[in-house]
């Protein structure tokens, strides 16, 4: 045999031997990455066992001309509590007590409230992660991709908004926890909200969900969703 054919004889074997680890590789990051229905199973159980949560959230918008930034600190109860107090700006309040939602903020001459069975409201997301959730049944063709720092989206559409809402997108860590909520309205409007610091299984006095109307301030009916 010719150097030339020892040396193209050579180059398939390092070929074939580069195409196998490459393929060795593929399957062991396969293996190690979990499916969509895996990491939605993942973040049900970190959130199914907690009975509260406090976390700092920052709110942004973007949609409609408008661009808006806000922040403050997320409290969550079971059942079906929150509370998202806003620092800036100063004196909004979004509130949920079990049974009415209560908006409010202290530019505003009335305080809404609406039955929380009949809320469709861009925060409820993570009121459904303290119940007894499974997101694979509450969202509709669900897909993962890989993200930055080792996290993962889960993206699919909401069950029931789908004339309000074309996209939802978790941004997850593999054990479960969502640092980030993107959602994309129908009409190209988009809300993200991003997490941090959570401290699980704090606890809430109880105090902290119920709303004390301002005196003087009236009460009026918030509309329900079209």
């Amino acid at each position: 045999m010719s150097a030339g054919s020892l040396s193209r004889h050579g180059l398939i074997l390092f070929a074939a031997a580069l195409l196998s680890c490459l393929n060795a590789q593929q399957h062991a990051r396969a293996a190690l990455d979990p499916s969509a229905l895996d990491l939605a199973r993942h973040v049900d159980r970190h959130y199914n066992q907690l009975h509260s949560l406090t976390a700092g959230f920052t709110q942004s918008y973007e949609g409609l001309g408008i661009k808006r930034v806000e922040s403050g600190n997320l409290l969550l109860m079971k059942p079906g509590r929150m509370r998202w107090e806003y620092n800036s700006p100063a004196g909004k309040l979004f509130l949920l007590d079990g049974k009415y939602a209560w908006f409010y903020a202290l530019s505003d001459p009335q305080i809404q409230r609406i039955p929380a069975k009949e809320l469709d409201d861009l925060r409820s997301p993570l009121r459904f992660l303290l119940g007894h959730t499974q997101l694979e049944k509450e969202m509709n063709n669900l897909t993962l991709t890989s993200a930055v720092n080792g996290r993962f989206t889960l993206t699919g559409q909401p069950k029931g908004q789908e004339k309000r809402i074309s996209r939802l997108t978790l941004t997850v860590t593999a054990g479960g926890g969502i640092t980030a909520i993107e959602i994309e309205e129908t009409d190209g409007a988009l809300t993200r909200f991003t997490f941090t610091g959570e401290k699980p299984n704090v606890a809430i006095p109880a105090e902290a969900f119920r709303f004390t109307p301002p005196p003087g301030v009236p009460v009026v009916a918030a509309l329900p969703p079209v």
